[in-house]
């Protein structure tokens, strides 16, 4: 694909189970997609996968890696936590100039565009954010040990959890505990599996419950319900009022919709675009900026 370079930008949505990366100029893009990129999970292998992205940008678009890294990018990553690890981001990449952030500006972009809005983004991790007269209110993506409610990871740990207590006898089995000790054993070889994997490996386990869930099981509606609470309540906090426009974004969000209250459920709107399209948005901008 021939791209102009003189009006290209790069754009980079990483994520904790994916990495899409765009090659864009004024009317043509450019995507490739690999494997995670939370930088936080692990750093080094995020910087790998983007890495590869970037040669396969340079191999399908017969550009040479020096040229793109000559661009504008906008780096959005999961696990940018601050200014510090923003930087360390920028100084193992090839970037002569780059603005890195965390995943959530590039996700509420793409939803909603400029207009206001708000998203639940519900994938391996969660966050919200809330835009109202060009102002973005963001909270969440703190990850799975101290935050992350209603994510994927947050809903298989809970699997897990009630499958344990009904082990115990002190929660109700039904067909989701029955196929997840099928699959996993005994209590102990739950503990055990669950003590060494990793959030992705966790968050698999939510579609086991969405899958029981949408067939009527009450512990998985249960845990859906209690994920969706925590979305209400805290978009109500950070401003979502009645009538705006709400996206249920990533793998998980849409399994949402019916849990919410009747005032957000008749808010669900389909996002516009993809976080890409808001990294590409955001890069275009950036490139801007830096040629005022």
């Amino acid at each position: 694909m021939m791209i102009g370079l003189d009006s290209a930008v790069i754009a980079v949505d990483g994520g904790g189970t994916r990495c899409r990366l765009a090659l864009a100029d004024a009317s043509r893009v450019l995507r490739v997609e690999v494997g995670p990129a939370n930088v936080t999970s692990d750093f080094h292998g995020a910087i790998r996968a983007i890495r590869d992205g970037l040669d396969q940008l340079a191999a399908r678009s017969e550009v040479e890696l020096a040229a793109l890294s000559g661009l504008p990018a906008y780096l959005g990553l999961a696990g940018v936590t601050g200014a510090d690890m923003a930087r360390r981001v920028c100084e193992a990449l090839p970037f002569e100039r780059v603005t890195v952030e965390d995943d959530r500006p590039s996700a509420l972009r793409g939803a909603v565009g400029a207009a206001d809005g708000a998203i639940a983004h519900c994938g391996t991790g969660a966050f919200l954010a809330v835009q109202d007269g060009g102002r973005a209110r963001l909270a969440g993506s703190w990850g799975s040990v101290l935050g992350d409610e209603a994510s994927a990871f947050w809903v298989g740990r809970a699997a897990l959890a009630h499958t344990l207590r009904a082990l115990d006898g002190l929660a109700p089995q039904g067909a989701m505990t029955a196929e997840l000790l099928d699959r996993l054993g005994s209590g102990a070889e739950i503990v055990a599996m669950a003590t060494q994997a990793g959030p992705a490996e966790i968050a698999a386990f939510a579609t086991t419950v969405t899958r029981h869930a949408a067939s009527g099981d009450g512990a998985a509606r249960d845990i859906l319900r209690r994920g969706a609470a925590c979305i209400a309540a805290d978009l109500r906090a950070m401003g979502w009022r009645q009538g705006m426009p709400l996206c249920l974004t990533g793998g998980l969000g849409p399994a949402y919709a019916d849990c919410l209250p009747d005032d957000m459920r008749a808010a669900v709107t389909p996002p516009l675009g993809q976080p890409i399209d808001g990294a590409i948005a955001l890069a275009q901008a950036f490139a801007k900026e830096r040629a005022a």
